[in-house]
């Protein structure tokens, strides 16, 4: 049976017979004073032999640069998989636990591997956007059935559905990185310009992120972001810009 939706009682102020005798409100800001910025670096197919700040040959200056400053971890548990090491960075559980003991293609009809986060682990854009953040993803997602993630949907574990406010990337586990299959938010786009013409999706993906934020910067400058970039240029099937080759 239909029934019209309950009261919200989360409305503060009061609704009187008339204009005069009612007393409007407004949610309280969340967001805590002096809430910094956060930006979630993924770099797929990546261990330690491929970084200078644990030693390697490989010249990463940049990233080496951002280790000196901070801190630097040894210990992260999870299937070395692509779906697996999502699943647990955003929740913050172990991956059998929020179904993801495996890449996110397969459904075994068992709990812990359905293919998809539950709805009863948060991801920690929704907990950053429920205390005031923009929240951001760009890049590979890899974290919906295979099957859901066509033009046809459901888009329920698509990103804005699991807590992001905008998206650029593709969904898949791998994808051409001279022609990948891009969605923007929840719509598939065509790629703003061809290989011929100099594109790769690592400078795509940096661009739009960085559009995001503009965006937020010039509209609402208070408020702090989430940025969620996943690189998947490490991953099969590797295919890097003509100047790095050379």
């Amino acid at each position: 049976m239909t029934q019209h939706p309950a009261h919200d009682a989360s409305f503060g102020g009061h609704i009187g017979r008339t204009y005069q005798q009612s007393e409007p409100w407004w949610p309280p800001t969340v967001v805590p004073p002096g809430a910094p910025n956060v930006v979630v670096v993924v770099l797929d197919d990546t261990g330690y032999s491929h970084l200078g700040c644990y030693g390697s040959t490989m010249a990463t200056p940049n990233i080496d640069a951002i280790a000196a400053k901070g801190l630097r971890y040894t210990g992260f548990h999870t299937t070395a998989l692509c779906s697996p090491t999502r699943a647990c960075l955003l929740t913050g559980r172990n991956h059998h636990t929020v179904g993801m003991r495996s890449i996110s293609n397969f459904d075994t009809g068992f709990p812990n591997m359905r293919g998809a986060i539950p709805k009863s682990a948060a991801t920690l854009a929704e907990v950053l956007r429920d205390n005031g953040y923009a929240t951001y993803a760009a890049g590979k997602w890899h974290l919906a059935p295979m099957a859901e993630c066509s033009a046809a949907g459901p888009f329920t574990n698509w990103p804005l559905q699991r807590g992001f406010d905008r998206f650029y990337g593709f969904l898949n586990g791998e994808s051409d990185q001279f022609s990948p299959e891009l969605i923007c938010d929840n719509h598939a786009v065509p790629q703003p310009r061809s290989p011929a013409e100099g594109y790769h999706f690592s400078e795509d993906v940096v661009d739009q992120a960085s559009g995001f934020i503009r965006d937020l910067r010039s509209l609402v400058p208070e408020r702090p972001f989430f940025l969620y970039l996943a690189f998947g240029a490490m991953h099969a099937p590797h295919q890097a810009p003509q100047s790095y080759l050379d």
